[in-house]
């Protein structure tokens, strides 16, 4: 079966990498891709947001499967217009995807079937939020409303840091049209947890957990970017716990969905806050995360393909997945300057020497192939992923790798997976 993967990204790497082992796929195209994936297939100069293109290439190209990565081409109704050309996809509709692109669709979700989650309020004008902000003495969060590429959250914790937060989403735009709207909402306290689980319509399949880490600096400080690293599973979350989440959160959550008329398939994304009251929902995503999907799919034995064409079908019952019994540890090598400005064209050295060093893949992210070198096109450049016999060891060997690596301006966190090495001790 020939694929279409859409998207450009670390995540498009890991996944298209995971399709290439599938005996069942034929070729594969990724729109547009990167350096990495070109590994995997043939990258397509079609940007993800051209729906009308992605659609024409596909019919044209004849794919039995169309899989989309990124949650923009998503929220604009990607998958809809694929199966109205006849096309498999693999993802939510449009209408489904407001899960992620209306944060404000997404508390009204959580209300209607009783998850927990912080207690907000909205507000489409700034002098309202200030109001409401400055009349409150507890830490806050303020969030765009709609898509801000992981980025549209500040945490305060002064009041008046929330209002100076709020003016910069909603009067200063940093986030564009996705800060018209804010969600304004009780700041909680624990380590997160990012729960990833395959969905096709009625049927859940949970992955194994993860921990993403989202601040720019060691020891989660600085400000939030897109992901900075991520390990997986994530000892925070048990057994028990897991079955909790699926019970108490995405059971209710995905029948919400059904009764509100978006019926929810695709991957479903519940980033946790897990709190001395039990976990509650930060966010929820559409689709795969970045950089979680890495090592996730670092430790899955299974066919991604086959789990794909299962939930388009219906037929998630079916499956059981094979996973590594070893954890896996990510760190996102990103450009100098990010999450603001940085510099391109970078020529990347040594990555073909961090991966001789076994059970390490690099997954490219910001990159691109130029007169014969790979060199840095984006904010985050590489996630270099190892596997080890715990936590600590596969840190240990991701670290290795990243030593192996340089290009200029390059920075990494250098705490990546210590809280679940903390916790194992």
């Amino acid at each position: 079966m020939d694929v279409l993967l859409i998207g450009s990204g670390g995540r498009e790497h890991a996944i298209a990498w995971k399709l290439k082992q599938s005996k069942q796929l034929g070729k594969l195209y990724i729109a547009p891709g990167n350096a990495g994936t070109a590994l995997c297939g043939q990258n397509v100069a079609i940007d993800d947001s051209d729906v009308g293109a992605l659609v024409d290439f596909a019919r044209t190209q004849k794919v039995g499967l169309v899989v989309v990565g990124p949650e923009d081409p998503l929220a604009c109704g990607i998958v809809d217009a694929m199966e109205a050309a006849g096309i498999k996809a693999f993802g939510p509709s449009g209408a489904a995807a407001q899960l992620e692109a209306d944060k404000a669709f997404a508390k009204q979700m959580m209300r209607a079937s009783a998850v927990s989650t912080a207690e907000s309020r909205v507000f489409d004008r700034f002098s309202d939020a200030k109001a409401y902000i400055a009349s409150r003495d507890e830490p806050v969060v303020i969030k765009a409303a709609g898509l801000a590429k992981g980025k549209g959250v500040i945490v305060c914790d002064e009041p008046s840091d929330g209002i100076l937060a709020a003016e910069r989403i909603m009067v200063d735009r940093i986030f564009g049209a996705a800060g018209d709207r804010v969600i304004v909402e009780d700041k909680l306290l624990g380590e997160e947890a990012s729960i990833l689980a395959f969905v096709d319509g009625r049927n859940i399949y949970l992955m194994e957990s993860s921990q993403d880490h989202k601040p720019i600096g060691d020891g989660d400080t600085g400000p939030n970017t897109g992901g900075m690293g991520a390990y997986s599973p994530a000892p925070v979350v048990t057994d028990e716990m897991m079955s909790w989440i699926s019970r108490e959160i995405l059971v209710p959550v995905v029948d919400a969905m059904n009764r509100n008329g978006t019926p929810y398939r695709g991957v479903l994304y519940a980033g946790l806050m897990m709190t001395s009251g039990g976990p509650r929902v930060l966010e929820f995503n559409v689709r795969f995360g970045d950089p979680e999907t890495q090592p996730i799919l670092m430790k899955l034995q299974s066919d991604l393909l086959e789990v794909f064409l299962a939930v388009c079908d219906g037929r998630l019952d079916e499956v059981r997945l094979q996973w590594d019994p070893r954890p896996a540890v990510c760190v996102v090598m990103a450009s100098g300057g990010y999450p603001d400005a940085y510099e391109k064209g970078k020529v990347i050295t040594g990555i073909a020497e961090a991966e001789s060093l076994g059970d390490v893949v690099v997954f490219h992210a910001g990159t691109k192939q130029q007169d014969g070198n790979v060199v840095t096109n984006g904010g985050r450049v590489l996630g270099v992923t190892a596997l080890g016999h715990d936590v600590a060891a596969a840190k240990t060997r991701a670290y290795e790798a990243v030593d192996c690596i340089a290009f200029e301006g390059a920075y990494c966190r250098r705490d990546i997976s210590d809280k679940a090495i903390r916790r194992s001790r």
